[in-house]
């Protein structure tokens, strides 16, 4: 189907979401089409005794606003991503970029998986639909998703899927596994 340009344009927006450190700014420079927006700043100061660093303790930024991406499917319909804030301190801004949103994808680190439930449990709240992608880390040990699901207590119709989120294609599978999930979730049943 070819896109008319007399259609209203559609816009899908997706946030990505996780604990500090999980790879949220890498998925979305990994799948975006233009050069992502990102509000990153060296870690300071101010975050010793407040952020948790074990885990990744190479790492020297972070995110305090949020990540911006695009992709576009075909003319007419664009994919906006919006990666969270992974520290609590910026939690304020979760309300206002997750207003419109189709659906969440909850990054999880399986050597810090406990860094997702806020994700898991404030899209929960909301009834918004997201899935967990499980980021494999190197040198971090593998579960099964399962295992993770588990691990987390989630409902048996939230996805689980493995990644690599420094690889496109990865991350395409990821957001793909979420539109499908939305659209079940979103989409009332045949009756």
């Amino acid at each position: 189907m070819a896109y008319e340009p007399s259609e209203e344009p559609v816009a899908l927006k997706i946030l990505v979401a996780g604990g500090f450190g999980v790879g949220k700014t890498t998925l979305v420079g990994a799948i975006s089409e233009i050069r992502p927006l990102r509000t990153e700043e060296v870690l300071s100061d101010r975050g010793i005794g407040v952020d948790d660093i074990d885990g990744v303790e190479g790492k020297t930024t972070t995110t305090v606003a949020m990540d911006f991406g695009r992709i576009t499917i075909r003319e007419g319909l664009v994919v906006y991503l919006f990666g969270t804030p992974g520290q609590e301190r910026f939690w304020f801004m979760w309300d206002e970029l997750s207003y419109g949103a189709l659906g969440a994808v909850v990054l999880a680190d399986t050597r810090r998986l406990t860094d997702c439930f806020p994700s898991i449990d404030y899209f929960e709240q909301r009834g918004t639909p997201f899935i967990v992608a499980v980021n494999c880390f190197d040198g971090a040990e593998e579960h099964e998703p399962e295992d993770v699901r588990i691990a987390l207590d989630l409902d048996p119709g939230v996805p689980v899927i493995l990644c690599d989120v420094r690889r496109r294609a990865s991350a395409k599978v990821v957001l793909v596994t979420l539109v499908e999930h939305a659209l079940r979730t979103l989409t009332p049943a045949a009756g």
